[in-house]
């Protein structure tokens, strides 16, 4: 397909340096993930909240911390449980006898990037009260509104295995974040490469000793790069199209809403920009629609019986659409 390429084509010479720093930043601390990474990446420069799913063990925790040490930003950790309240998230207000007013406590949500730490394992109505501050990005408070940063991210993890003690996320929720990313157990020289790393300690690298690499104004700066990365007018159908066949095939009985295929036009453009190019190509739709597309699908009960999953619909439906000439 022919590109109409930008006249004032933008200058991403120093952009695709820093993202390199980032990558062999983070390859310096976690062994492999580099799909996630790649995904990770894409998802904070379009602005949008990441669900990370996989086992304990695979560096969920540390990849959310490392990248958030790599963009200087304020990070807060939040382990979600059952007996948690939305003031434990938001914070409370607080008598103050000095001078007869109440003050308000921030809670940890007031941060650059937070990670919420199983976040299937909290209440109905703790899950309400981020929603609001992942949807509005602010948090209502005793009748006053609190805003997040400018650069405010939500990075949630879940253990796809246990279920014990948890609530299911209602779609409404999921549909706020802009992609679902698997991270799966590492190859076997992956893992022998950690087994070495360990071995050998000072191969290790600690957190501490990363050194910011983005700025708060920079990422602003980035991201607004990437709302202006070209889109031709059959992309745009291309995606318009993908995202129709989750609403009209039988292994689907809930399919991707509107707010689905923004998303996997956000996510394109943000790709696009990470390889170092100011338009969007097919395949980097086909590279990110999986995660947009997975968590905002409800099968049938028949296609799960037979062993379907929402990612292998998603490829299947993808392959299903022709690709733009």
């Amino acid at each position: 397909m022919e590109q109409q390429m930008n006249p004032t084509r933008m200058d991403l010479g120093d952009f695709v340096q820093k993202i390199q720093l980032i990558r062999q930043s983070i390859a310096s601390v976690i062994v492999g993930q580099e799909v996630p990474v790649n995904l990770l990446l894409t998802a904070i420069l379009a602005d949008g909240h990441v669900l990370l799913e996989g086992v304990p063990g695979v560096a969920k925790t540390l990849l959310a911390r490392v990248v958030s040490r790599l963009l200087d930003a304020r990070f807060n950790r939040l382990q979600f449980t059952p007996d948690l309240m939305p003031s434990d998230v938001l914070g409370t207000t607080v008598f103050n006898m000095k001078n007869s007013e109440f003050d308000f406590h921030r809670g940890p949500i007031f941060a650059d990037v937070v990670l919420v730490d199983e976040i299937n394992r909290a209440p109905a109505k703790t899950q309400a009260a981020l929603f609001e501050v992942m949807e509005e990005r602010q948090a209502s408070i005793d009748g006053t509104t609190y805003p997040m940063g400018d650069i405010f991210t939500v990075l949630a993890t879940q253990n796809p295995v246990e279920q014990e003690g948890t609530y299911k996320l209602p779609e409404a929720q999921l549909d706020r974040f802009l992609m679902k990313i698997s991270m799966l157990y590492p190859t076997m020289e992956q893992e022998v490469a950690i087994l070495q790393r360990h071995q050998s300690n000072a191969q290790l690298v600690k957190l501490d000793n990363l050194s910011p690499i983005l700025t708060r104004q920079q990422l602003l700066h980035y991201r607004a790069l990437a709302a202006k990365v070209l889109v031709d007018p059959s992309l745009l159908a291309y995606i318009a199209q993908v995202v129709q066949q989750t609403r009209a095939d039988h292994a689907v009985y809930l399919g991707a809403s509107p707010r689905a295929a923004v998303a996997l036009l956000r996510a394109s453009k943000a790709m696009a920009l990470l390889q170092g190019r100011d338009y969007v190509t097919p395949d980097d739709i086909k590279y990110v629609a999986p995660s947009v597309l997975q968590h905002r699908m409800i099968l049938t009960a028949e296609a799960e019986m037979e062993g379907q999953t929402a990612m292998k619909v998603v490829m299947r439906l993808i392959n299903q659409v022709q690709i733009p000439t």
